[in-house]
């Protein structure tokens, strides 16, 4: 599987596993629980196949920015939980970070 597929695929695994842990109620609720469970199994062997192609810090760097902004998005339209114009810029800035990583960073490649 291309390596950006699968971190693409491990990403979208990571938030929903995450996503699924606050319906969990602290693992109170058995779907919600088992989505969690193997949500997070994917995601990471996912990402640990992509460790095989694209170096650590950069498959990371993308995993966790990504990751944040996409929970952040799913707590909003789901939860109704707001973020303010200081929480949007950050959220910015790991965009930034990411597209720079991806479009500019030779590290990106191995």
């Amino acid at each position: 599987m291309n390596p950006w597929i699968a971190l693409t695929l491990a990403i979208a695994a990571e938030v929903i596993a995450t996503s699924a842990l606050k319906a969990s109620e602290s693992f109170t609720r058995p779907l919600q629980s088992l989505v969690v469970v193997v949500g997070y199994a994917v995601a990471f062997y996912l990402l640990s196949s992509v460790l095989k192609a694209i170096p650590v810090g950069v498959a990371y760097a993308i995993w966790a920015g990504l990751g944040i902004v996409l929970i952040t998005l799913v707590a909003w339209v789901v939860h109704g939980q707001r973020i303010d114009l200081p929480g949007m810029l950050g959220m910015g800035l790991i965009v930034a970070g990411v597209v720079v990583l991806n479009l500019f960073s030779k590290s990106s490649v191995h």
